[in-house]
């Protein structure tokens, strides 16, 4: 990670700075190597004319993009050619496919007339009820080159329940400043109900009783947002239970509102880390602008790497040039060296897909959306975009991760009456079944002890396999609840989990107000791990300031931890932060119900 993330961290941020500049290219833009930039007309975007054609980039092998010059009456061998193909790419996005008709192999845009276009998209959704699929039509746009004939270009969303009945799930954690609205936002996109301008919405939100009469949120709490295979919005009105809203998805958005104020920040830390978001929501008050915690939610996003976009809330209350001048600050910050970010301003529904599909394909891309959580203003942009947003991994990873042996990592621990001890947390990697044996630890001994799955609960409603990437809870009947802690891992009998008290790894350190020594006391964040450390060697180095880099021995103070190499590590104590990655752990042996198991390699030298 480049140390100039630091100066998101140590609120040093530069004014100006030389940004990703140069024109958005991309889906819809212009060919390498030149070629005209697509005009509007009549809200469309239209091609330049025969002398120099638009195009898409070259269409790949994998993923889930497939083009299409016609789909015009297919012989019988031709349409179940057709529809092996529309299999292979629903697989390759877990769910979703996009077919853009009427654009050749290399990505020239030629487009179909009105009469070819109606007959093509009439052989698509033949193809797609074969594969027990939904289409949807996303946008059209002309191109009129070398012709006297309006020609046309569809972009369409083919959406199914992947065969193993098991929804497409994506993560979006909550970030921004304290009261800039981001439970208001996620109470009116799940409730399908607009605030009142007091903050009505987000009453469902709260987990507890100060939280209401505070409004400010300081717990991490989970919302749902499902999409059905037509991409129409599925959630709690018409007074829907979770389980129909799972039930009636194709797609499910999963929320991680997390705390906006400075005293939680170890609350947010945690669930960026350990809940393994896909992407990132950074919410902004147009009112106030950047402010308080919201430059340093930034940094965290980055340095985590995870993808964010960003809403800017609140729009009714200020006047245009209010809004203006706090898209200009955000554009700015984006642009500089630290962040090395594209805004893309989203403005109409076309704005919203090209977003979506950029924004996937390339980390520098950050949509930007301007909407009110009380007039609704821009919210149906929001959630096109939602709607279109693929999952950043593929099938063949999902596979992969699949393949190995059971690891869940636990999160949050609780007791349900008359069904005993409950953990969440997210599966990272082999199947979870009801009845399966694990084992769960390190203890603060370093054991592990066994247990067994009971039952499964995936998004409230019941769930009887849970597959690597997936977010549940597990219910272990009479396990004592004394024995579990947040950051412990139930792994397969069969697994030799790497414990440790002792861990090297590559960090920068991102501020400090003096120097960091050895001896210096921070809070470790890996994963779903959060414990004090102490630094017990800085190598090559007597200290280390603001930006510098190192490989630094650190220790646990109170127990052993479950690490792996090449984890982020993220540490912090006080204005004190820094990001890295574990190198090297000093392996420990562990005795489980009495009989002791060498941990594996790992060992360091001292």
């Amino acid at each position: 990670m480049d140390s100039r993330v630091s100066e998101l961290f140590g609120g040093c941020c530069r004014p100006g700075g030389g940004g990703a500049g140069g024109a958005l290219r991309g889906r819809g833009g212009p060919a390498p190597g030149g070629g005209s930039k697509a005009k509007k007309k009549n809200g469309r975007s239209r091609g330049g004319k025969a002398n120099n054609p638009p195009y898409l980039p070259p269409e790949a092998e994998d993923g889930n993009i497939e083009y299409k010059l016609k789909l015009v009456n297919p012989s019988q061998y031709r349409f179940e050619h057709l529809v092996t193909q529309m299999k292979w790419r629903l697989q390759e996005g877990r769910g979703e496919a996009v077919y853009q008709i009427g654009v050749e192999d290399n990505g020239l845009l030629v487009g179909l007339s009105e009469e070819e276009m109606r007959a093509s998209l009439k052989t698509l959704r033949r193809m797609a009820e074969k594969v027990g699929a939904d289409i949807t039509v996303l946008r059209e746009r002309e191109v009129d080159y070398d012709s006297d004939v309006p020609r046309k270009i569809t972009e369409v969303l083919v959406r199914k329940v992947p065969d193993n009945q098991q929804f497409l799930d994506l993560r979006v954690a909550v970030l921004g400043n304290v009261d800039s609205g981001k439970s208001t936002l996620l109470g009116v996109l799940t409730q399908g109900e607009l605030d009142n301008g007091r903050g009505r919405a987000r009453l469902n939100l709260f987990r507890h009783l100060h939280e209401i009469q505070s409004g400010r949120t300081s717990s991490i709490s989970f919302e749902i947002l499902g999409f059905n295979s037509k991409g129409e919005v599925v959630n709690y009105s018409d007074s829907r239970t979770a389980e129909e809203i799972c039930e009636s998805s194709s797609k499910m958005i999963t929320f991680i509102d997390l705390a906006g104020h400075h005293k939680y920040l170890k609350t947010t830390i945690f669930g960026l880390t350990s809940y393994c978001p896909d992407f990132a929501m950074l919410v902004v008050s147009a009112n106030t602008g950047i402010a308080g915690t919201t430059r340093e939610h930034l940094g965290l996003a980055m340095a985590l790497k995870v993808p964010f976009f960003i809403v800017i809330s609140k729009v009714d209350l200020c006047s245009k040039a209010t809004v203006e001048r706090t898209v200009k600050q955000l554009e700015r910050i984006l642009k500089q060296p630290g962040c090395n970010k594209l805004p893309l301003l989203v403005n109409s529904d076309d704005d919203a897909v090209t977003a979506a599909q950029q924004f996937a394909q390339s980390p520098n891309i950050t949509p930007i959306f301007t909407l009110s959580s009380v007039s609704g203003e821009n919210l149906d942009l929001l959630k096109v975009f939602l709607n279109i947003l693929p999952p950043l991994t593929n099938s063949k990873e999902q596979e992969e991760l699949m393949q190995q042996l059971t690891e869940f990592q636990v999160d949050e621990i609780y007791t349900v009456p008359e069904v005993g001890t409950v953990v969440g947390g997210t599966l990272s990697s082999g199947i979870c079944r009801e009845g399966e044996n694990l084992v769960v630890g390190p203890t603060d001994d370093g054991k592990f002890l066994r247990l067994k799955v009971c039952s499964i609960q995936r998004n409230r409603s019941a769930c009887r396999v849970l597959r690597a990437g997936q977010a549940a809870t597990l219910a272990l009947g009479p396990f004592d609840r004394s024995l579990l802690r947040k950051g412990m891992v139930m792994v397969s009998p069969e697994m030799n989990p790497t414990i440790c008290s002792v861990f090297e790894a590559e960090i920068v350190l991102l501020f400090h107000a003096t120097t960091f020594r050895k001896g210096f006391q921070v809070t470790v964040h890996v994963g779903n791990v959060r414990q004090t450390a102490i630094v017990e060697k800085i190598h090559g180095k007597d200290k280390l300031r603001t930006g510098e880099k190192a490989v630094v021995r650190f220790r646990f103070i109170k127990h052993p931890e479950y690490l792996k190499i090449g984890a982020k590590l993220l540490f912090r104590e006080g204005v004190t932060k820094g990001i890295g990655h574990v190198t090297d752990l000093q392996a420990i042996t562990t005795k489980e119900n009495g009989l002791e198991e060498s941990l594996g390699p790992g060992q360091l030298s001292f």
